[in-house]
């Protein structure tokens, strides 16, 4: 963890983004860290956490890192969280909370109020559209004989 919190303030004090650094954990050895790149980058993906599981990803050549764990110097955010889940990693560790980070102008809590709400009442628009199409899509994926299932 203190790796992680060390990652958070050196690249913050080099301006390559927020104050968030992670590592991500395979049977005992680091094999990935990830440090916030939203602003060097100009990708607002490119949290610490997103950051860490595609260089993961990488080194295991593999999506999914079942026999791993994240460590976070900060609770991770809605979107960061999902990528924790879709990666399948086994356990997060996290200093700061997401209260911590609301206080320096990190505040989720309206993307999880927003995910919550009905699609019709979100703040953002989102519009159905050719889902006829799409299904057409998925029902040739259901047939697909040598798909990847993940």
């Amino acid at each position: 963890m203190r790796e992680a919190i060390q990652i958070s303030q050196e690249m913050m004090q080099k301006n390559c983004g927020g104050p968030f650094g992670a590592l991500i954990v395979h049977k005992g050895r680091v094999i990935a860290r990830g440090f916030n790149k939203v602003t060097s980058s100009n990708d607002p993906t490119a949290h610490a956490e997103v950051v860490a599981i595609r260089a993961a990803c990488r080194k295991l050549e593999k999506f999914a890192l079942k026999d791993c764990e994240i460590y976070c110097s900060c609770e991770p955010c809605p979107m960061c969280l999902a990528a924790i889940y879709w990666a399948r990693l086994s356990k997060i560790y996290f200093a700061a909370t997401k209260l911590d980070a609301a206080e320096i102008g990190f505040d989720d809590s309206a993307i999880y109020q927003e995910v919550s709400r009905p699609i019709g009442k979100r703040k953002i628009k989102m519009l159905p559209m050719l889902r006829e199409e799409a299904q057409k899509v998925f029902a040739e994926w259901e047939k697909k004989s040598d798909k990847m299932r993940y």
